[in-house]
This record gives structure tokens, sequence and C-alpha cells, in this order.
């Protein structure tokens, strides 16, 4: 779950993370009156869960607070577009309004879950304020990587050696030191799978802060953290993901043609690999579960027929708990209340009740072709797309 850059910076300040004072505003005057409150001169950031902000218009430095109200109103209550984001952007809707900073160098800090290592790996550069990847292709020898040994946890030799390597002066490396620890301590005890400071600043007065924040928190530990799970904001997501969420299904909106529906994480990577082999493009991840009934797999076949840009969908079944005869009669249900012609599938069935499932789709409406292997299923959505 991400959460937005006001949020997240509430969160790390609470564990001692510095950050410049700022207040949120929803409203044009609203902003106006948070920058007059902090001296005038103000950043004004547009609160959406993309990267990119700057280079598409969403943040200004303004001088007063009449521009302040100007900027907000122009942003406010429409979609942002950013490198991040699907063509029709994500919706502004609060903006937050900071004191600007005087700053002097831009660094880059950041915390993430490495399945490589099994652990946390702390990622530090001296690039701040650019594209990291951009970085790491170019320049790999400016990025620092700390791995942290997840039963010792972060050591203090470890949060020097990252300060140290940000050529901070003997002076700022204490603060930045404990910055650090701070980051990491939010990191754990909130269960992230994310912390990333860019830029991390250090301002003309020596001071070290974080000037933007992103939080990633799991969403299979928000259980442990309600006040966390308060601050989702399905508008920043998109809708189809949160109607699949809603149903209990696991799913991933992409570009493609194919809409695909497993039961399996393994099977839906094998499904979408066909379905690259057959000359298409998968439209998503869907796992409907081992434990779906026939109303989740109904749900799941009509947000795949009211998908746009679907041409066809690929059905692969490999029945345990999940018997094949309920994803049959799923498909049908799915299919007669999905209020759109219907489309082409391709259906691979196997396990429990194969049969009776087969059976189940050739005696109904539904334009089916049956295959018995992935060949066959490859095969069968090439000649349809």
């Amino acid at each position: 779950m991400k959460v937005h850059e006001y949020q997240a910076k509430k969160v790390l300040s609470g564990y001692g993370v510095p950050v410049p004072k700022g207040m949120v505003a929803s409203t044009p005057p609203e902003a106006a009156a948070a920058a007059k409150e902090l001296g005038g001169k103000v950043v004004v950031k547009a609160q959406v869960h993309a990267g990119g902000r700057g280079k598409a218009g969403g943040v200004k430095v303004v001088s007063s607070p009449g521009e302040a109200e100007s900027f907000a109103a122009s942003i406010l209550g429409k979609n942002l577009v950013t490198i991040q984001t699907g063509p029709e952007g994500v919706p502004v809707r609060k903006v937050l309004v900071e004191q600007a900073s005087q700053i002097e160098r831009e660094l880059y800090l950041a915390m993430l879950v490495d399945g490589g290592t099994k652990g946390i790996v702390i990622m530090a550069s001296e690039a701040g304020g650019m594209e990291i990847e951009e970085v790491a292709a170019r320049t790999p020898e400016k990025i620092l990587r700390v791995k942290i040994d997840p039963a010792l946890g972060l050591q203090p030799f470890q949060a020097r050696k990252v300060a140290y390597f940000l050529n901070l002066k003997d002076d700022q490396v204490r603060a930045a030191t404990k910055l650090v620890s701070s980051v990491y301590q939010t990191f754990v005890e909130n269960d992230a799978s994310l912390v990333e400071i860019n830029p991390l600043v250090v301002t003309k007065d020596g001071s070290v802060l974080a000037v933007d924040a992103k939080l990633n928190i799991e969403d299979d530990a928000l259980f442990r953290h309600p006040a966390l799970k308060e601050l989702h904001d399905p508008e920043q997501e998109e809708a189809i993901e949160v109607r699949a969420r809603q149903a209990g299904l696991s799913y991933v909106q992409l570009d493609g043609n194919v809409g695909c529906m497993v039961n399996g994480a393994g099977l839906a990577m094998a499904t979408m690999d066909v379905t690259v082999a057959a000359g298409a493009r998968p439209a998503n991840f869907l796992d409907v579960g081992g434990g779906a009934d026939e109303a989740k797999v109904a749900e799941a076949t009509r947000i795949l027929l009211q998908s746009p840009g679907v041409d066809a969908i690929l059905v692969n079944i490999f029945g345990g708990i999940l018997r094949c005869d309920v994803v049959a009669r799923g498909l049908m249900m799915g299919a007669e209340s999905a209020g759109r012609n219907l489309l082409p599938m391709v259906v691979r069935m196997l396990g429990t009740n194969a049969e009776e499932g087969r059976k189940l789709l050739e005696g109904s409406s539904l334009d089916v072709t049956l295959v018995n292997n992935l060949a066959e299923a490859a095969a069968a959505v090439k000649k349809i797309v």
C-alpha cells in the first residue's frame, strides 16, 4: 500500500526523521493560508501516488500566498499525468505546502526489501534528485548498497558507512547517522516494503532534511497497523484493481490484449509466457486462488470482459481444491451478467472434475475453445488475436 508524501513524512517525523515544516490544503484558499503561515515563500506539491511530479508540473516554488493559491487552483481537482501514471493520470485532491529549503546538496537514501538477500538493503547516493534507475544504469559506482542482517538489524557502523559515503562533513555525520537509524526503525516497525527519500538534502545552514518521502507498506501486514490502513487512498489506484481486491482476487492491470485467469501465481506466470509466445500480450495478472467459489470466478470473468483493450480470454486451471466444474459455472455466470458482447475464450482445464467442467462449457453459449496443453493454448490464442 502506498501513502501520500505528507502522510509518509508524518510517519517518519514521528521516529525523529527531520522534515520541513508543512501543511496540507484541499482548496486554493487553504493553500494561501498555509503559505502565509509558513512565511510566504513555499513549495506547493501535488499529492499523488506517482513519481515525476516536478517534470509533470505538479510541484512549484512560489513567493507569496497569492501565487500559492493560484497554483493550487490550477492543479486541484484535475488529473496529473507523470511518467509513472497511465495516460489518464491520477486525481489531485490535496497539496502539500512546505517551507522552501535553502538547498546546498541533494542526496538519495532508500531502504527496501531485497528478495535476493532475503533482507533489508540500504541504497544511498550523492546523485539525489535524479531517477535512481538512470543513476544505476549510467554511473553505478555512485550507488552504495548496504545489506542488513535480519537477525542483527542495522548496526551503528553501517549507518556511519552511509553517512561517510555521502561525503558529509564531520559535524553532519552524527545527524545523518541518526537519520538513517530512524528510517530503519520506521521501516521495521511499520512493516514497510520501501522507504525512499529523494532528495535528502543538506541545507546551507548544514541541516540534513528529508524534503521528499515515499513509504510503501506490505499489504499482508496491514492487519497489524490499523492506523496505517486508514491512510489508504483508493482514488490513486486503478479502479479495476480496487474492484478486484474487494472481490478477493489477486489482480494487476497490464497493457496487453489477452485477459488471463488462473488459480495459482506460478501458473499465472506460465500463462503470461504462453500469451507472449502466441504473439499477444497479457492484459493482466489474475489469480482467483485455490479456494474460489462460483461467485468469485464470475466476478473475475466480468472484470476481464469489461476491461478495455481485451480481445480474448485465456483460462488456465489446474483443479485441486478449486474444482473445474465450479470454474466452468463461474465463467458462465460472469459472462451472462457482464453486459458486453462475449469474447472468445481459450480454456485449459486439468485436475478435479475437469471432464465435468469441459462438458459444461461445451454445452454453453460461450465462444470457447477447449485445449489440453499449453502448446495448444498458445496456438489457439495466436489464431484468435
